[in-house]
Formats: structure tokens, sequence, C-alpha cells
């Protein structure tokens, strides 16, 4: 009995379903959002610059040299590695070089000697740290 009820509802009401509108309840609204968003980055920036090579210079008045020329010194040669990074330097061979005396001993004289050899010359680090604050508020009206 109950199956013939069931089969006579569907057949009175045609056999489809029939949709019902939806109609919205307001006529005007807003919605607002907050976001807040914050990161920081840390990071470390090391630049090192080398000298592969050197720098003699002799300066003075009233001296002269053993004849040993300075034109052409001998020179010495060397590798290093460093944290994975290989460098090939040249460097004076200090035990070669000429000789240098008073020309005219009691008068005034002045004389200067400078080395400058090759490996690490500078190294600057820089170490910051930066915060990234972001704020973000949206207001959204609509109306119908």
């Amino acid at each position: 009995m109950k199956r013939i009820l069931t089969v006579l509802l569907l057949l009175s009401s045609g056999g489809a379903a029939k949709a019902v509108p939806v109609v919205p309840n307001f006529s005007q609204g807003q919605m607002t959002s907050h976001t807040e968003t914050t990161s920081q980055v840390t990071e470390t920036i090391n630049s090192i610059n080398y000298n592969t090579g050197y720098q003699y210079v002799i300066t003075g008045t009233n001296m002269e040299h053993d004849g040993t020329t300075i034109s052409a010194p001998s020179a010495t040669a060397g590798t290093n590695t460093l944290e994975g990074v290989t460098s090939t330097w040249t460097g004076l061979d200090l035990s070669n070089k000429p000789n240098f005396t008073i020309s005219n001993p009691g008068a005034a004289f002045q004389y200067t000697e400078s080395y400058s050899g090759p490996g690490l010359a500078t190294q600057t680090v820089i170490q910051r740290t930066t915060s990234i604050n972001s704020v973000t508020d949206t207001t959204s009206v609509f109306s119908q």
C-alpha cells in the first residue's frame, strides 16, 4: 500500500523536482578583513680581497746600493687553499734584495723600504637582520 501511495505522489507532482528561487534577505552590507604578516630575514655578506702579488718600494736620498739589480728581483711562488678556495701568489724573495749604504757619510740622508706581500688584504663581514611587518585592512561595501 505504501508503494502505491509513493507512486501516486510522484505521478501527481509531474515526476520532476521544482526549484525554489533564493532571494537574498539583505539590501546592503560590508565585509572587513585584517591581515598581519611578519617575516624576518637574516643575512651575512662576506667580502674577501686578496693581494696575489707584491709591492716593493725603496726611496731615499744620499743612498747607494751594492749593484744588485732591483728591476728584476727573484720571486717566490706559492699556493694557499682556504675553505675550498685556492689562491696562487707571487712574493719577493727578501733574502736576495740589494743592500744600501749612505753615499756621503755625515751628510743628511733619508731611506725608506716598504714591502707589501701577497695574502689577505681586506675582509668585510656584514651581518644584518631585517624585520618586515605588513598590515592590510580591507573593507568591501556591497548593496543590492
